[in-house]
């Protein structure tokens, strides 16, 4: 007889066991369920976020390189106008050497300084005897 009660109470035992466990477990599984639905929906948001935080980047991207290859072209056309205007001022150094080279000679085929210091004095007894002139 006790080996009977033994036995129903061990099924009873199981089976509250078994149920208990089953109960948890359902509830259990619900918010497992819902925690993993929840970190699923943070993830894919997060994802979301990074995914539009890299679209940005992409655009600020395209756009550096945009307006880098701008500078590019600007400074090309800059160092273009600089060896043009480079060399205009070569061809006027060169003209004023010549200019300056011929003038040298043209002193020195008039007499040099001593002419010119001549010419001077006399330009200003010119200048004296009018003023002596006029106000006399």
């Amino acid at each position: 007889m006790t080996s009977r009660i033994d036995k129903t109470s061990e099924k009873m035992f199981n089976n509250n066991r078994h149920n208990y466990s089953r109960v948890g477990y359902d509830s259990d599984s619900e918010q497992g369920d819902d925690f993993i639905s929840q970190q699923i929906r943070q993830q894919q948001l997060q994802m979301k976020h990074q995914d539009d935080g890299l679209d940005m980047l992409t655009e600020s991207a395209n756009r550096l390189g945009t307006l880098s290859l701008g500078i590019h072209e600007e400074l090309n056309q800059q160092n273009i106008m600089l060896d043009d205007m480079d060399n205009e001022l070569d061809k006027a150094t060169t003209n004023l050497e010549i200019v300056t080279k011929k003038t040298r000679e043209l002193i020195k085929k008039s007499g040099g300084k001593r002419n010119f210091l001549i010419i001077l004095a006399m330009s200003m007894v010119i200048i004296i005897l009018v003023f002596l002139v006029i106000y006399w």
